[in-house]
């Protein structure tokens, strides 16, 4: 549907990256060999290009997106991609595919995938000599939208070991999800969420985005202070989208919490949204523990809560250049 993509290769004789180049079709050639396809050696991203009021292009906190690849790349044996060959490269696949940033008035944004794996044939479970880092875009609108969902704890399955990977964007967290998130869907919970693996008593994060809960606090005299709170957990991944909203968080005045998160909290929490980069903030309705017979109920509406609602326009009025970055997130893309 779109242009092409981005490529680029590491040689491990040589120690460096080559020149990103574009490529006009969204095939790879890859040694059937290649650890990435039997060792699951493979990290991905996940980042956002939209078009402002203007028209320029920019993309939301690619630096922090370059870092967390960098981190995730080192939990597999992968050499780094440096953060200015990252940005160079997502750079020039939007400007190659610029006519496929959706309008300002349409809400929408391209959606940005670098992948980086191990690429060369390689048949013995050590690094190979080459790698591969390439970078795709694709028109995106809101994942889950912005009505309240539906949660259940998946109890069957563990998403991450205490001392796995669960910190690293990897492909092997995900593909197990598929199973019991497709479960879940049927019977009617599209959003499910993971306890920790060691204990269960903990919150790490919902399968495709993270945790955040939202706690008022009564002050005498005053309004309630809002508290936002974000698990910390070393089995979950460092999320832009909800570093981003914590700071907004503070901007506004509200208290921030990151921190473990005991799962009795839940009846603590006024609003709970899932946030991540595909999904934005989606409000979530109810949270279903099946075997404690416990069912957490935030919202009886078809709208967000008034925190959420606050938060969501804030965070894409800065991503889309409706109000002052004043946080320095938003990168402008230059022509290729």
């Amino acid at each position: 549907m779109v242009n092409g993509h981005m490529e680029s290769s590491y040689s491990v004789e040589t120690g460096e990256w080559s020149a990103p180049k574009f490529v006009a079709d969204p095939f790879l050639r890859v040694h059937g060999l290649a650890p990435a396809l039997n060792y699951g050696q493979q990290v991905y991203e996940g980042l956002k290009a939209y078009r402002t009021p203007t028209g320029q292009i920019q993309v939301f906190r690619p630096r922090f997106h370059a870092t967390r690849m960098q981190h995730s790349a080192s939990v597999v044996s992968i050499p780094p991609v440096p953060i200015d060959h990252f940005i160079a490269a997502v750079n020039a696949a939007v400007a190659h595919n610029a006519e496929w940033v959706p309008p300002h008035s349409s809400g929408a944004a391209l959606y940005i995938r670098p992948l980086l794996f191990g690429s060369s044939g390689h048949f013995m479970l050590t690094p190979p000599n080459e790698y591969t880092f390439c970078v795709y875009v694709q028109p995106f609108s809101t994942y889950h939208g912005i009505a309240p969902l539906p949660a259940v704890v998946l109890e069957e399955f563990d998403r991450a070991a205490p001392r796995g990977t669960g910190h690293a964007k990897i492909g092997g967290n995900y593909a197990p999800v598929m199973k019991w998130s497709g479960l879940a869907m049927k019977e009617g919970f599209p959003m499910t969420l993971h306890l920790d693996s060691k204990t269960g008593t903990e919150i790490d994060e919902f399968s495709t985005s993270g945790f955040l809960g939202v706690r008022m606090e009564k002050n005498a005299g005053q309004e309630d202070q809002v508290v936002l709170v974000v698990p910390k957990s070393d089995n979950i991944i460092n999320s832009v989208t909800s570093d981003s909203v914590l700071e907004i968080g503070k901007a506004l005045g509200y208290q921030v919490e990151h921190r473990p998160v005991k799962y009795t909290e839940l009846s603590t929490f006024s609003e709970v949204m899932a946030v991540g980069t595909a999904a934005a903030l989606v409000p979530i309705r109810s949270i279903k523990h099946k075997s404690r017979a416990e069912d957490f109920v935030f919202t009886e509406d078809k709208t967000a809560g008034p925190i959420c609602q606050k938060l969501y326009a804030e965070l894409t009025s800065v991503q889309r250049g409706d109000s002052e970055d004043r946080f320095g997130w938003c990168f402008e893309v230059e022509s290729a």
